[in-house]
């Protein structure tokens, strides 16, 4: 019973010790609290992978009342701004000045292919940007149904689009939940990537290896603070996608904050570990860059489809943890309590993360080398 308490009162000092050098490193602080708030609002508000009120220059060749209802309706559709030009030369002048995305040719003899059944327009888009060129003609979609449906155009079978999970289309929705990932990855990974560096390098740690201390108690002292400032991120990027981007939370929140847990202590092993092998603040923190915020940005399903990458590519993300946690977040978020993706995902990130941290443990020794 003694030897518990003096353990627990080692581990209570290093660990305030630990809480009192980040209250002291300003660059601590404002990894751990600026760069969340930062990312929040940069990732939030200034990226966004929706396309709002796109410039179309239309043509009407045909200057009927069908024409004029078929523009109305893309007048009011939230997603177009709409400017009418007088011909298709004009119209391709302001593509190419890039005062129009694209252009929409309503020919002249419209009218009279809509009663029999074949009208067609033609929708021409800037083909610079693929993406924004897709999303487009999709969006386009959309007013020529409203005014088939109320001109009585369409066939004889109507399509009805229904997108499951994100219906108001928000790419907000499944960004949220990746920043969530980031965040916690650069807290986790980046700062303790330092922290055992920085007692080489200063020379502290020889100090503490004369003490009674042992390894495990110097693990847990580093592991503890940055911890709570992962939770202290996690719970900003809670808040703000709740209250600022209206963020549906349709799973559990208990399995969300036990995902977001387990992935952080992901995180504080492959930096613990890296820090430990290092024994330098630079290359550590070049190293926990390359190793965790790189992949977690780029190999994880945050921003990419990981079904549009090479085959040999897709098999290398299954080595990032990031790619798990986005998954379970995605899927708490947005689906809910699907079982059979978020136990399997929240086993693999436990399995990696107590690798991580028996790893740290074997690597960790208490002696000069």
């Amino acid at each position: 019973m003694k030897d518990w308490l003096a353990k627990l009162r080692r581990i209570r000092a290093l660990t305030l010790k630990e809480t009192r050098q980040i209250l002291r490193d300003p660059s601590s602080i404002a990894i751990g609290v600026v760069v969340p708030l930062m990312m929040l609002l940069l990732f939030g508000y200034g990226m966004s992978l929706d396309i709002n009120k796109v410039s179309v220059a239309v043509v009407d060749e045909d200057n009927s009342t069908d024409s004029a209802a078929l523009i109305g309706d893309f007048q009011l559709s939230p997603y177009f701004g709409v400017t009418v030009v007088h011909s298709i030369g004009e119209a391709k002048t302001m593509v190419l000045d890039r005062k129009a995305d694209g252009a929409l040719l309503i020919p002249s003899d419209f009218t009279r292919h809509r009663h029999l059944g074949d009208a067609e327009i033609q929708m021409i888009v800037n083909g610079t940007d693929a993406n924004t060129a897709r999303i487009m003609q999709a969006y386009a979609q959309g007013p020529v149904a409203l005014w088939s449906a109320a001109h009585g155009a369409a066939g004889p079978v109507i399509m009805v689009d229904r997108m499951w999970f994100n219906e108001s289309n928000d790419s907000h929705y499944f960004l949220v939940p990746g920043l969530i990932v980031l965040v916690m990855t650069i807290i986790g990974a980046f700062l303790t990537a330092m922290v055992v560096a920085r007692e080489w390098e200063r020379g502290t740690i020889e100090a503490l290896f004369v003490t009674p201390m042992r390894v495990g108690e110097f693990l847990i002292s580093k592991l503890i603070p940055y911890f709570g400032l992962g939770m202290f991120g996690f719970m900003l990027c809670l808040l703000a996608g709740q209250f600022l981007f209206h963020v549906p939370l349709r799973g559990s929140l208990f399995l969300l904050c036990l995902a977001s847990m387990i992935y952080l202590m992901v995180a504080l092993g492959v930096g613990l570990l890296v820090s430990t092998l290092t024994k330098s603040q630079f290359l550590a923190s070049q190293l926990a860059m390359t190793l965790t915020l790189m992949p977690a940005m780029m190999l994880s399903g945050f921003l990419y489809d990981l079904r549009s990458m090479p085959v040999f590519i897709q098999w290398i993300t299954y080595a990032m943890p990031a790619r798990y946690a986005i998954a379970l977040l995605q899927t708490l978020y947005l689906a809910g309590n699907v079982g059979s993706v978020i136990w399997l995902n929240l086993g693999i990130l436990t399995a990696i993360a107590a690798t991580m941290l028996i790893l740290t443990r074997l690597a960790t020794r208490k002696q000069l080398s």
